[in-house]
């Protein structure tokens, strides 16, 4: 007990003086007036001409004009306002930086609509092609093989850059770049337009809107180019559609050949995340990508779990209006599980996407002076520790030591001994480089929850425990005078029950639209293995100074880009299918038993992962290709969504301009969109209230066929579904289903919320939806 206090005093502490050290750090890289902060604004395109057309001149654009009609009532010290971007495309406004006089005047203007505040957001492989099922190399049968091969998809990758000379961005054996590509490779900071080719098409960079938060760019460092030097992008883009590469490893782990999901994909990066990134520049970067004419887009990023409404949210404006371009959208789920309602990027027409494990781990063997073994994971290829002294919080030194803070490790005390670390305040690897740099060892770094194994390349010799052989390490430790330990490095293992979904992925419900299960599905999240740039260390220490073609990290920002480029892979076998058809696909082919025939795990909390952590299920792109049935929705459909969900006319009018619902969107439920799951949302004491939802499937498998319904029916409701049967006759052909909710007597036995599926069964054809059933 004596150390828990001691241990929450340090959180206490530490948290007060990391705010004080990022107001400080605030109030120095803010070069601008407090009163002024950057906004997305919208315009209403159809009254701008007749309010601006004295002012407007071939040199001074209508956004121009705008902005100096501001000038005349601001106040003699105020600054001038700032134009960032402006678009006229997919959507019409500008990104400006603005004092609040200036912005109170702007909306007094003629046209104007709505002025969103810029925002920061964060950045959220040899093994997952053969785990998901495309073994096939070229060649050979299935979705890789033959002329699916040879397609002209594009993948828009939106995240830090790309290192366009790393080997998976090769393009030998492609056709020219597709003509209808309107992208470009723009000149910058170590990159110029003979860095693209016939892989990587495009590649433009966007960095206003961090200048504009305060944000610096250190040219020699961060390059003011599309060029990557986190290490992210270049990660997201392999992952996605990068070109097969034999023996790919790291450090000899992992080895085998990596390639993307959709290795004969072309990709166009579109460089957001500097240090920050910001909504203005990811914003700026969709509409471009939407211009440019890609197929696909993937973005590992977005912010932390909120509840802002979809119209408020111009990430989600800007995904709808690429859906209504016929792109395929996907984004990360997040990182911010296990803790539910923490899911972000839940707009329907987005896929949202989760992550899980793959049968493969890099095992580390923990042996304590006791005698108790426990095993862990660790990138560590060298010698084991043998019998060495083990030392945590004020044995290894000052305040913070716990964590192991920079600083707070003392030489004295650690020198050739392991020392423990909890997770938190600062990057595991960061404390991994105080601990050598104070003569440790090794680490061994205690996780707080659930058995998430997912690890990071430290630059000494490290293990990472579950929550189990963490509380058992400490006990040992509180419990011993003089604790030892042992560590074994056992390097690449195969065949682990799989997949599980990792403890830091984000759960639903879905805040903003409960009626929409989130996230959609899971794919490959952790320890992945994908391109890394050339002048980066794999660790993303200044200190470590090794350098590696590949690098394995984990994330939800790992597995979106997994279901981005399967995305692609269907695209090009159905070149006709909507962004919907392909989600649809996507969805009800998803599998929940794992590799051994048993429900998926959920690593947070040893049981059965629920469809808030899942949705429907891991990815399946071998059943995807050929779903069966496929639940289409269209860019019509979701408006009628949006004024389901109350919104008021002005605000529908942010997805398309000037719209007014109709009576009969307003009377419509927002479970009544065509979507390919169901949530059902009661009231504490609804019994005998029923949910009627109205679904329709296209028929895209056997032309004649016969589908029967069956369902898992969860606790505390009933279900009925009419007809239990669809003949169809011919491909395409559509046909209608309800389905029937009912909210009985709850129980005891009904938490706050159950769980159940429906099925539509036809020969080798399973077209699955979950069902998700809450009591609020």
């Amino acid at each position: 007990m004596m150390v828990a206090m001691k241990i929450t005093d340090v959180i206490k502490i530490i948290d007060a003086a990391m705010m004080l050290l990022l107001l400080a750090l605030m109030a120095a890289i803010s070069t601008a007036s407090a009163d002024e902060q950057t906004y997305i604004v919208r315009m209403d395109k159809t009254k701008i001409p007749n309010t601006y057309s004295s002012l407007v001149s071939s040199t001074k654009p209508w956004h121009q004009a705008v902005l100096d009609s501001l000038i005349d009532v601001s106040s003699t010290e105020a600054t001038p306002p700032e134009l960032l971007y402006s678009y006229e495309t997919a959507l019409f406004g500008f990104a400006a930086r603005l004092s609040s006089k200036q912005l109170e005047s702007l909306k007094n203007m003629d046209g104007f609509m709505s002025a969103v505040p810029n925002k920061m957001l964060s950045l959220h492989t040899t093994r997952s092609p053969l785990f998901l099922g495309l073994t096939g190399m070229k060649g050979e049968k299935g979705p890789w093989s033959g002329s699916n091969l040879h397609s002209d998809v594009i993948i828009g990758v939106v995240d830090s850059g790309i290192w366009p000379e790393h080997v998976s961005f090769q393009d030998h054996g492609l056709s020219p770049v597709p003509e209808r590509w309107k992208g470009a490779c723009e000149n910058g900071t170590r990159f110029s337009p003979s860095n693209c080719n016939k892989k990587l098409i495009g590649a433009r960079y966007f960095y206003g809107g961090y200048i504009a938060a305060g944000g610096k760019i250190n040219d020699t460092e961060e390059y003011k180019s599309a060029r990557d030097v986190s290490g992210h992008g270049t990660h997201t883009a392999s992952t996605a559609g990068g070109d097969i590469v034999e023996n790919a490893n790291i450090f000899g782990l992992a080895n085998g050949t990596a390639t993307g999901m959709r290795y004969t994909a072309r990709i166009a990066a579109y460089k957001v995340c500097w240090p920050g990134c910001t909504s203005v520049d990811i914003l700026t970067a969709m509409v471009k990508a939407i211009e440019d004419g890609v197929d696909v887009l993937t973005l590992s990023l977005g912010s932390e779990s909120e509840a802002v409404p979809y119209w408020q949210d111009y990430l989600v404006i800007a995904s709808y209006l690429a859906f209504k371009s016929g792109i395929f959208v996907a984004f990360s789920a997040g990182n911010s599980g296990p803790d539910a309602y923490t899911v972000v990027n839940t707009a329907p027409w987005i896929m949202t996407v989760a992550a899980s494990t793959m049968d493969r781990s890099f095992v580390a063997i923990i042996e304590l002076g006791n005698g108790e073994t426990f095993e862990g994971s660790s990138f560590y290829t060298g010698k084991a520790l043998k019998g060495l002294p083990i030392v945590y919080g004020k044995t290894a030194g000052d305040l913070g030591a716990e964590y192991c803070l920079p600083g707070s490790i003392d030489p004295k005390l650690v020198k050739g001994k392991i020392v423990i670390c909890e997770q938190g305040i600062v990057r595991r690897t960061e404390k991994g480089e105080a601990v050598k740099s104070a003569g440790g060892a090794g680490i061994l770094i205690l996780s707080p929850e659930g058995e998430d194994l997912a690890s990071e390349v430290h630059v000494l010799p490290d293990i990472f425990l579950g929550a189990i052989a963490s509380k058992a390490v400490i006990k040992y430790w509180n419990t011993t005078k003089a604790p030892t330990a042992s560590i074994v490095f056992k390097g690449t293992m195969y065949g682990n029950q799989a997949p599980k979904v990792a403890a830091f992925s984000s759960r639903g419900p879905n805040l903003v639209g409960p009626d929409v299960i989130k996230p959609d599905i899971t794919a490959p999240g952790v320890d992945i293995l994908a391109a890394w740039p050339a002048e980066t260390s794999p660790s993303r220490l200044k200190s470590d100074k090794r350098r590696v073609l590949f690098n394995i990290i984990s994330g939800t920002s790992m597995s979106c880009p997994h279901v981005s480029g399967i995305a692609a892979l269907i695209k090009s076998k159905h070149k006709d299918w909507s962004p919907a058809a392909i989600k649809s696909a996507l969805m009800t082919t998803a599998y929940t038993l794992d590799n051994k025939g048993k429900p998926i795990a959920d690593l947070a909390f040893y049981t059965s992962a629920a469809p808030f952590a899942i949705g429907s299920g891991h990815v399946d792109p071998i059943k995807a290709t050929d779903p069966g049935l496929i639940y289409n929705i269209t860019a019509e459909d979701y408006i009628s969504y949006l004024c389901s969900l109350h919104y008021s006319d002005s605000q529908v009018s942010m997805f398309e301009e000037g719209y007014q619902c109709t009576p009969t969107e307003r009377r419509m439920q927002p479970g009544d969109l065509n979507y390919p799951s169901f949530a059902m949302n009661f009231k504490q004491k609804a019994r005998n209230v029923t949910f009627t939802y109205k679904r329709t499937v296209t028929n895209v498998g056997i032309p004649k066929s016969t589908y029967k319904v069956s369902v898992e029916v969860p606790k505390g409701v009933s279900v009925i579904v009419s007809p239990k049967v669809l003949s169809f006759t011919e491909l395409n052909e559509e046909l209608s289903y309800e389905v029937s909710f009912t909210g009985l007597s709850r129980n005891k036995t009904v938490a706050g919320s159950s769980f159940g599926s429906l099925v539509w069964v036809s020969g080798n054809y399973r077209v699955r939806s979950p069902i998700a059933v809450s009591w609020k």
